[in-house]
């Protein structure tokens, strides 16, 4: 038991000085690779992305990989699609797999797809038009993610990601020979291995729960000599079931309130908030709020749920009202056996 408690106090004690790193190296939009931050997961976008205390289904490890560490089915698969501002979109899966009733931790695999669109490519030249059109290029980026997440006793989790993130800018033109007309292009391809760091504590008052997670730490990345910082991220979160305030059963109603702190490394600090409602463990409600935020205070989603013998099934959509762009709608797909 002593040894447990050693490890939670290091465990924490790492997420403190990281997220204390960030505190000391902040460069307000001074980062690349932003697609990082996007949330991919409905229910957490609906939540108002204040899940970093919550134990959940295998979206756990886009957030908190901590809250994969109780799963208790074999498997647990996701699926979305993110119809983001400007006709980005974002495409993700996620597996979690819980061998022998997770006694030996909760494995994971994510991946995360970004298509930026088409752009028209032009270059300058001395014609009339002052260019010459080079045709579409796609500029795109995507991660692979590896998972491992374990329950060290009754209160404590603890888990972690690595992944493999690239920011393909597709190819350029980097010289051009007037005499000829030719011209040489070169790939854009940066790309870094990522770490992410987390860990979540049940403290026994009731369904009180504290997280705690670092994201995005990595190296100092470079492009044509020009050096950038991924968007390392602190957050500190609780969590708890207001059910229990007025002893209600949680399988017919449950009212789960979560509120986090976040510190960024290339934006101010905020807090947000979420509440999500649940009937008969099938249908939820949920509402979020960011502040500050300039661009989405609020958000909005509703989820269902359904298990068929080993079987589980659920769907969740969320609404991000935007400001400056059109609003966003999320969708996820979860199944488990």
């Amino acid at each position: 038991m002593k040894n447990i408690y050693k490890i939670s106090a290091l465990c924490l004690l790492i997420i403190l000085s990281v997220g204390q790193l960030s505190f000391s190296q902040q460069k307000l939009a001074q980062t690349g690779m932003k697609f990082l931050l996007v949330s991919p997961d409905a229910r957490a976008s609906a939540l108002g992305d204040a899940v970093t205390a919550l134990e959940g289904d295998v979206s756990s490890l886009f957030f908190n990989p901590a809250g994969l560490a109780r799963q208790t089915a074999f498997s647990d698969v996701s699926l979305g699609q993110v119809k983001w501002i400007a006709d980005i979109n974002y495409y993700y899966g996620a597996a979690s797999f819980a061998p022998y009733d997770g006694n030996y931790g909760v494995l994971g695999l994510s991946m995360v797809y970004v298509d930026y669109g088409d752009f028209l490519e032009t270059i300058r030249a001395s014609n009339d038009a002052g260019y010459i059109d080079m045709g579409i290029y796609n500029p795109k980026a995507y991660y692979f993610g590896v998972t491992y997440s374990k329950a060290l006793n009754d209160k404590f989790s603890i888990g972690g990601n690595l992944k493999y993130a690239v920011q393909d800018l597709d190819a350029s033109v980097t010289a051009v020979d007037v005499s000829t007309g030719s011209y040489t292009k070169k790939e854009y391809k940066p790309n870094v291995l990522v770490f992410d760091f987390g860990m979540l504590y049940h403290t026994g008052f009731q369904s009180l729960s504290f997280g705690a997670v670092v994201r995005n730490f990595s190296k100092e990345m470079k492009l044509e000599g020009e050096g950038f910082q991924l968007p390392l991220i602190f957050k500190v979160g609780v969590a708890y079931n207001a059910a229990d305030l007025f002893d209600l059963d949680k399988n017919e109603h449950s009212i789960q309130l979560t509120v986090e702190a976040v510190h960024p490394r290339d934006f101010a600090e905020q807090i947000n908030a979420g509440v999500e409602y649940k009937f008969m463990n099938l249908l939820a409600l949920r509402a979020g709020w960011s502040a500050p935020n300039d661009e989405h205070n609020f958000t909005a989603g509703v989820g269902f749920q359904k298990s068929i013998d080993d079987f589980n099934l659920g769907i969740d959509y969320a609404y991000v009202p935007w400001t400056t762009f059109s609003s966003v709608h999320k969708f996820s797909l979860h199944f488990g056996f």
